[in-house]
């Protein structure tokens, strides 16, 4: 499955990772729906950490299509929301 973090590129994580990376993404949307800047914080960190330690880097010059999309590392939870 290729992941896209905005502003750091595509990654090629493993099927075998979905559903972990499904459990990270409804923990982040629970942070984002109760505006806790802190669990946002932490759970956004979580997810996108799962992405970069799973997957394998795409160099610059691969463009696929990306089957997720996360936001950049640094949003914030007005901007999120």
């Amino acid at each position: 499955m290729i992941v896209r973090i905005l502003g750091e590129g595509q990654f090629d994580v493993p099927e075998t990772a979905i559903q972990e990376l499904n459990r990270l993404d409804d923990a982040l949307m629970a942070a984002v729906a109760a505006a806790e800047d802190a669990l946002f914080r932490a759970a956004l960190l979580a997810l996108t950490e799962q992405v970069r330690s799973l997957g394998t880097t795409l160099s610059d010059e691969t463009l696929l299509p990306s089957e997720a999309i996360l936001p950049p590392a640094d949003i914030d939870l007005a901007e999120m929301q």
